[in-house]
């Protein structure tokens, strides 16, 4: 592991030694040749109102010229770590064992009980990426699970600007099969200000303009025509907190964009589709043609790709 640390921010680059790169298997047949990688952005703390609310113009863009649903449910505890672990993982908190939403203890960390997809496509011999504004999303990146790793040092938070310019590095220098992005400011504004508050509303609006530079990033590196984008969040919030069954914490907005995704389709118009959170990571294997695990509560969301395409 190598690490190349400033004040704030701790940098790891977390490479496969040679002898687990020999024993990786060899790269799946993706089910769709044109899609070539997958990046999933996380808002942390995003409700889907808020997001439509905002001044969020690449959002918006996205389900114009994607397949959407704004009416997305996350894990009943609906808090970030556990949520976004289900969210990599395809499983619910019960299965995979995330309990706690908090940095541990130096020499007590623990990971999740099942592999989250990244560290499925590593595994696979995919070159995978992770970016947090959060230090506790160590959890989600234990010793050679994830090729490369940038987290703020323990304990701390980076902006959504310092996130998307680290994940805009890596994009450039790497160009990875897969990469989880996760935004941190929606949610802190949120516990600060309020949810729905002038405020968060008008941090949305930043995080929009963070994520737009990831589709830059995108652009210039050659990979907007290769690669389906899903973005999302791990819960909403009501008042100034989250959690539970409150349907303002569970519903989270899903929307895929990129090639063969379906233009401009509302997910809600099958009726006999509830786009969970577990359903992420799960199309993230399929779009890559891993294996889907038979314990996965989740499964892809196939419907938002034209048939065929």
């Amino acid at each position: 592991m190598r690490h190349v640390s400033s004040a704030v921010l701790m940098v790891a680059a977390v490479l496969l030694s040679p002898a687990s790169r020999t024993a990786a298997m060899a790269t799946p047949v993706r089910p769709r040749p044109q899609i070539e990688h997958v990046v999933i952005l996380i808002v942390d703390g995003l409700r889907p109102d808020c997001a439509l609310l905002a001044d969020t113009p690449t959002i918006h863009a996205m389900a114009r010229t994607g397949a959407y649903t704004f009416w997305a449910r996350t894990t009943s505890v609906a808090i970030t770590l556990p949520s976004c672990t289900s969210m990599l993982t395809g499983v619910s908190p019960a299965k995979h064992h995330v309990d706690w939403n908090r940095d541990l203890p130096a020499g007590k960390q623990a990971y999740p009980a099942v592999p989250t997809v990244l560290e499925m496509a590593t595994r696979a011999g995919y070159d995978t990426a992770l970016v947090a504004g959060k230090s506790k999303f160590v959890a989600l990146a234990p010793s050679g699970a994830v090729t490369h790793v940038f987290l703020p040092a323990a304990g701390g938070k980076c902006s959504d600007e310092e996130v998307a310019a680290e994940a805009a590095k890596i994009i450039t220098a790497f160009r990875p099969a897969l990469m989880c992005i996760h935004f941190p400011d929606v949610d802190v504004v949120g516990h600060a200000k309020g949810w729905g508050s002038p405020e968060q509303l008008a941090q949305i609006a930043r995080t929009d303009r963070a994520i737009e530079q990831v589709f830059a990033a995108l652009e210039r590196a050659g990979m907007r025509g290769s690669t389906v984008v899903v973005l999302s969040a791990d819960h909403g919030g009501a008042g100034r907190t989250h959690g539970g069954e409150d349907p303002r914490s569970r519903h989270i907005p899903w929307v895929a964009v990129g090639p063969g995704v379906r233009p401009g389709y509302d997910l809600t118009q099958n009726v006999r589709i509830e786009v969970r959170t577990e359903d992420t990571g799960a199309t993230a294997c399929w779009l890559l043609g891993l294996p889907l695990p038979p314990y996965l509560d989740g499964q892809p969301v196939r419907d938002a790709f034209a048939p065929g395409s």
